[in-house]
């Protein structure tokens, strides 16, 4: 499988940007669970991390960012640069998340 180099810059050190192939995505829709609800709502009122909801979000991240990649990899792509995040709710308790940036092909740069 291709590896795909993924950077939130314009630029790749050592690389020159032959062809901009354009927009990749990835994204995921996440519902939240009661019981991690309870136990929020537990967390608000004395205080501290809630560690369900923080994996959820690294979890998400993560499949977000995959889907991205692959999106690229169909299109031939070397690199996804200018790498945003994006979150949205789209119901009571679903949220999306969405990573995205532009695919391009690299070379070398000549010393």
């Amino acid at each position: 499988m291709k590896h795909v180099r993924v950077v939130s810059s314009d630029h790749i050190a050592g690389f020159k940007i032959t062809e901009h192939l354009g927009l990749v995505r990835g994204n995921t829709i996440r519902a939240r669970h009661l019981g991690r609800d309870i136990l929020a709502a537990f967390r608000n009122i004395v205080g501290g991390e809630i560690h369900d909801y923080t994996k959820l979000l690294g979890e998400s991240r993560e499949q977000a960012l995959d889907r991205m990649v692959d999106e690229a990899r169909t299109l031939g792509a070397d690199a996804v640069i200018d790498v945003r995040f994006s979150t949205s709710m789209l119901a009571h308790g679903a949220a999306e998340l969405l990573a995205y940036g532009t695919a391009v092909k690299l070379t070398q740069a000549k010393s």
